[in-house]
């Protein structure tokens, strides 16, 4: 029995030695197929990341999911690449007869990093938005970069009205949503200009020293100090009939007045203003309720756009810090009340260049003072020639080489930056509007008599 029985057991002991082999060798080949394998783990350079106070270690135990949805829809976005100058997305608007002003604004402003959108209210003539698009779509540069979008749909928009608000929100969403594809492209702060605006700096000014800056910043001159306005403008209740008609008319008062909200603190201050991307998303998507019903309110309110983003970003508990009390624009007021700007000229050049701000208005149509400007601040060649930077790239020719071609005929590296003596006066402004004694105390103050 025994001489039978270690036959057997050889036999077994074979087969368990053949079994080991075999499954050695799938261990290997399975352990070589991942290793040459196409799929990755997710690394810290993956789309999908967790932010450092959500990451799981061995000492903490998971956290739970947010109770709340405003805390899951307010999360924000990976910032953007630091190394790379910011991008700014522009609205310019117009009405009648401010087309030719729009398109050389636009020229003055004009860099391929950024987004532009212009829109002419529907009182202009359909003529005039086609002869604009058919500008950007047969200008070289402007359309091989495809930045630029002029709104074909357009609003009526009336002086004082909530729908310049409410056209000012439109350009903001387009830019957002880009154009019926998805999210739009990528950009850091929304500036809104007219056609009677115009810039101080060339747009390699303006990267340059916004470079530097925490890319949340809400440049918005505001006080809670309404006076007069609370009696004039917040408790009238008026209509405005461009929302729902077809031609331009004035607004109406109701007769009955209304109080003062105590829901919300009311904030005024300047219409023109460079908001940041994450308060601009937060206009467009209102995670909570605040930017809609304040919204709501200002339908009904005189001037509104020049308070309704400031209210909201003062009520706003995750933006009133980071608010910065300017316009960023260089005004000639009126005095009393500071209502009706005047009109800038040659005798304003050196008030103008001495405030160091970025943008000025009101202008006259093709004043002399735009040529000035064109020439000794931007160095911008008349016609149809961009403001120069360091983007650009002669094609065929250019001023070094003596042919007279445009040295912006092509766009070269659009992060090359040429900052110039516009940078220097710009860099000493905001390093006065960031100082101790104007940033911290001048955000958001809630004035008694208001």
């Amino acid at each position: 029995m025994e001489s039978a029985a270690c036959p057997a057991r050889a036999a077994a002991s074979v087969d368990l030695r053949w079994l080991l082999s075999v499954a050695a060798g799938g261990l290997f080949a399975l352990l070589l197929l991942l290793a040459t394998s196409p799929f990755q783990l997710p690394s810290s350079s993956s789309r999908f990341f967790l932010s450092p106070a959500a990451r799981p270690t061995s000492s903490s135990p998971r956290q739970p999911p947010p109770l709340f949805v405003e805390s899951a829809l307010s999360r924000a976005a990976p910032p953007a690449a630091a190394s790379l100058p910011p991008r700014f997305a522009y609205l310019i608007s117009g009405s009648v007869g401010d087309a030719g002003m729009m398109r050389r604004c636009l020229l003055a402003l004009y860099h391929p990093r950024n987004r532009y959108v212009l829109h002419l209210d529907a009182e202009a003539p359909d003529a005039d938005r086609a002869g604009l698009a058919a500008f950007v779509a047969a200008h070289p540069v402007l359309s091989a970069a495809g930045n630029v979008r002029v709104i074909e749909k357009a609003n009526l928009v009336t002086y004082r009205g909530p729908t310049m608000v409410t056209t000012t929100l439109h350009a903001a969403a387009a830019l957002l949503w880009g154009q019926g594809r998805g999210r739009g492209a990528d950009w850091d702060w929304f500036i809104n200009l007219s056609a009677s605006d115009y810039p101080l700096v060339t747009q390699d000014d303006l990267m340059h020293v916004f470079s530097k800056l925490p890319r949340d910043l809400n440049f918005i001159d505001h006080t809670s100090n309404i006076s007069w306005k609370a009696f004039a403008r917040a408790m009238p209740v008026i209509i405005d009939p461009a929302l729902y008609m077809k031609t331009k008319g004035d607004l109406f008062w109701v007769p009955e007045k209304r109080s003062l909200p105590t829901a919300f603190k009311l904030f005024t201050g300047s219409a023109w203003m460079v908001l940041s991307r994450p308060f601009v998303e937060y206009l467009i998507w209102g995670w909570d309720n605040l930017p809609r019903t304040v919204l709501m309110y200002y339908a009904n309110f005189i001037s509104s756009p020049e308070g309704y983003f400031h209210t909201v970003a003062c009520n706003a508990e995750a933006f009133r810090n980071t608010t910065v009390n300017s316009d960023l624009h260089f005004i000639s007021w009126d005095n009393p009340p500071m209502q009706h700007p005047h009109y800038l000229t040659l005798a304003d050049w050196d008030r103008m260049l001495a405030a160091g701000a970025p943008f000025a208005r009101k202008f006259p149509r093709d004043d002399p003072v735009l040529d000035r400007i064109d020439a000794d601040v931007l160095g911008r060649r008349p016609g149809a020639a961009v403001a120069p930077g360091g983007w650009c790239a002669a094609a065929g020719g250019g001023d070094g080489d003596g042919s007279g071609g445009d040295p912006c005929a092509a766009v070269g590296d659009a992060a090359l930056l040429r900052p110039g003596p516009g940078a220097e006066r710009l860099q000493r402004l905001v390093t006065s509007l960031l100082s101790e004694e104007n940033f911290r105390p001048r955000q958001c103050v809630v004035e008694e008599d208001n």
